[in-house]
């Protein structure tokens, strides 16, 4: 899944530096819009200490898995939906400072409830909220939305929909 080595680099001024890399198989994340609707899911963060209202979000950890197929694949499990629709937002390092995790950010329209769909054991402990597109920012300043992932995601949806 993820892995942390120590790396040696060369500094600008030609000293040896030490740094700490987790490598990761990278993520995805899908806004599903219907209208000015968002499908989120909110879920206990353990390394947060909190609920998090978030986008539906997983690791791409199926070898041979497009990042599509992955968003797909995780809209389904997390909130039980198919997307009729599935756009590419945006592609970004999520925190390069130490971590070379890189997602793909999906907006997902004309989706369709699949029946019996989230069966894990996380998705058995995450509710489904509905939030209107157009409070999300609103929501970012009095700190409801919290996640950076989502916080990307929502954006770009919102820029992408104008």
């Amino acid at each position: 899944m993820i892995s942390v080595f120590e790396a040696t680099i060369r500094g600008p001024k030609n000293e040896m530096l030490s740094r700490e890399i987790t490598r990761h198989p990278g993520a995805v994340c899908i806004v599903p819009l219907d209208g000015s609707t968002v499908t989120m899911i909110r879920q206990y963060r353990c390394a947060a200490d909190q609920y998090l209202l978030e986008i539906p979000a997983g690791k791409r950890d199926i070898d041979g898995e497009t990042p599509e197929e992955t968003a797909k694949r995780e809209l389904i499990e997390e909130v039980g939906l198919s997307a009729g629709k599935i756009h590419l937002l945006g592609e970004y390092y999520n925190s390069p400072g130490f971590c070379d995790e890189y997602s793909y950010c999906y907006l997902a329209t004309d989706c369709v409830p699949v029946p019996d769909s989230r069966q894990g054991t996380e998705e058995e402990y995450m509710e489904i909220v509905h939030i209107n597109l157009d409070d999300v920012p609103q929501m970012i300043t009095e700190k409801r939305i919290v996640d950076a992932k989502s916080i990307v995601g929502l954006m770009l949806a919102k820029e992408h929909v104008r």
